[in-house]
């Protein structure tokens, strides 16, 4: 959101990605709450969220993996994809794992805005309000610009395999 700055806020997160019929496919997560209730490019996220030390960031991904989809995280190998800095300023770190997660299952947590702005109206919303399995270069268009990045590096990844 403009002029917010994140700049020192670190997340973790999860990229869970699958193969079917051989393709590789992501799951992405679209914000919820009324910022993004209309907006599609841009909007989307891999499943992350913040920490402080001294939680670690792999144990941080994992626990708001379970905060934001009502489900634990699922078991598999880990692939590092690294840290990217988003436009906010926030810094964000980020491992894939290979998972057929559903995402018709998700129930994620809540969070209160006063909405309207300036309204005096505190409204619930989800954090996450809906998720999908999509295609790489899907993925790159629809998450927040720099968390693309994790899409290369997990495509690198695979094909190094």
């Amino acid at each position: 959101m403009g002029g917010v700055s994140n700049r020192g806020v670190t997340s973790a997160g999860l990229l869970l990605f699958r193969r079917p019929a051989g393709d590789v496919e992501v799951l992405i997560a679209h914000m919820g709450g009324p910022f993004w209730a209309r907006k599609d490019e841009g909007a989307w996220s891999i499943i992350k969220g913040q920490y402080e030390p001294p939680e670690e960031p792999f144990a941080a991904a994992r626990r708001e993996f379970t905060e934001e989809t009502g489900s634990p995280p699922p078991d598999g190998e880990p692939l590092p994809l690294g840290d990217v800095v988003q436009g906010s300023g926030k810094r964000v770190t980020a491992w894939a794992i290979e998972s057929d997660f559903d995402p018709g299952t998700i129930d994620s947590q809540t969070f209160t805005v006063e909405w309207p702005p300036r309204s005096g109206r505190m409204q619930e919303y989800p954090e996450i309000d809906r998720a999908a399995w999509v295609d790489p270069s899907t993925a790159k268009a629809k998450l927040v610009r720099a968390q693309a990045a994790f899409v290369d590096r997990l495509l690198e990844t695979l094909r190094a395999q």
